[in-house]
């Protein structure tokens, strides 16, 4: 008598689920569809985008005795940042996570009597076009108030010159996209899992599955590994259109590709123990969608998905930075674009593994077979 395949069984599982995954719009819309459409909008949309607040960093000779450095220091829209060396503001440069590095100097001509440089990359130039507004802002409103009732055409005090150096550019899908690939593994762990197991506790064929031979433990695997392959293919399309369509940065090629990949399967498995959570929960269809977006729409909008957790107000910079999402979507843009290893994101895989610690810990105790 042929002895009986458990991991057969859980293959044919996987492949019923995912037939019936691709099968389901609901499933199709959120994980691919729902993301994709944000990608485009922001692909079409360029570098007219940008974030509020701009961080600059102040050389070292900077003359701080004028009124352009004290405007600065009380603007809203720039941020002055300290670095504890020079490695440490070249790699910020680099990176384009400051605009730039702010000089004031003061000339021996008494016109102008100041120049002010802004020494830049290239991985800074989705900030320029907001960027410079503002200051031209500051250096006119100072020049009105010196100059007030004289000729439009009076000499300014203050004279720009702007110093570049070609890196790679940073563009607006460089950020939109991992937060769109997050929220897509969210959507997908979180709703997905937790209607499935719902359904098929609720039809009953649970029940039939246990009058198999077939274990609990593969039954979970079965299932959980279609919705793993069905979002790992969404995940590579995501990537490869966003590289293709719009230029998003892979800085090692394939082996970024790799890594995203491999973050985007750890950020799965912990999103799919909330739809655990979700689905033991659940008492009907109805109340899936309520506790489904208590645990997602706060990471969809605070996670970083859209704008850089430091654009939020202070007090709500910890409750962002304790959300998976947010440690998820930080370590995709710091592999895709930084050139950053796995290892160099070591502090965001962790805390998305104690993530998935709690989670699970939490979705056996309430997961229910019946």
């Amino acid at each position: 008598m042929q002895q009986y395949s458990q991991l057969k069984a859980m293959l044919a599982i996987t492949k019923a689920s995912l037939k019936s995954i691709f099968r389901s719009p609901s499933a199709v819309v959120f994980s691919f569809v729902f993301p994709f459409v944000f990608i485009l909008v922001f692909g079409f949309i360029g570098n007219n985008g940008g974030l509020p607040v701009y961080k600059i960093a102040v050389d070292k000779n900077c003359d701080t005795a004028n009124a352009l450095y004290d405007s600065i220091k009380t603007s809203n829209r720039i941020k002055i940042v300290r670095f504890e060396n020079d490695k440490e503001l070249n790699s910020n440069l680099e990176k384009g996570k400051i605009t730039g590095v702010f000089n004031i100097k003061k000339n021996a001509t008494a016109i102008p009597a100041y120049t002010y440089t802004i020494s830049t990359t290239s991985a800074s130039n989705d900030k320029w076009p907001q960027f410079i507004p503002v200051i031209n802002n500051i250096v006119n409103n100072i020049s009105n108030e010196k100059y007030a009732g004289r000729p439009t055409y009076a000499i300014p005090d203050f004279d720009y010159k702007r110093d570049v150096k070609e890196i790679r550019e940073y563009k607006t899908i460089d950020f939109i996209l991992p937060g769109q690939l997050g929220f897509s593994l969210l959507s997908s762990g979180v709703f997905g899992v937790a209607f499935m197991f719902f359904n098929l506790r609720n039809t009953l064929v649970l029940k039939r599955f246990f009058a198999t031979p077939i274990s609990r433990t593969y039954i979970i695997l079965g299932e959980g590994l279609a919705r793993v392959i069905f979002q790992m293919l969404t995940a590579i399309v995501i990537i490869v259109a966003g590289r293709f369509l719009f230029g998003f940065t892979l800085i090692n090629g394939v082996v970024t590709l790799l890594e995203m990949l491999l973050l985007s399967f750890i950020g799965l498995i912990v999103f799919m123990g909330l739809g655990f959570i979700v689905s033991g929960l659940a008492t009907s269809d109805s109340s899936i969608p309520p506790f489904a977006n208590l645990l997602t729409l706060p990471q969809f909008l605070l996670g970083g998905t859209f704008f850089s957790v430091e654009a939020f107000p202070k007090w709500l910079q910890p409750i962002s930075k304790a959300l998976p999402l947010t440690h998820l979507n930080t370590a995709i843009r710091a592999v895709a674009f930084e050139g950053q290893n796995l290892w160099d994101v070591k502090n965001e895989i962790g805390i998305l593994l104690l993530w998935g610690v709690i989670v699970y810990a939490v979705a056996v105790k309430v997961f229910k077979w019946e």
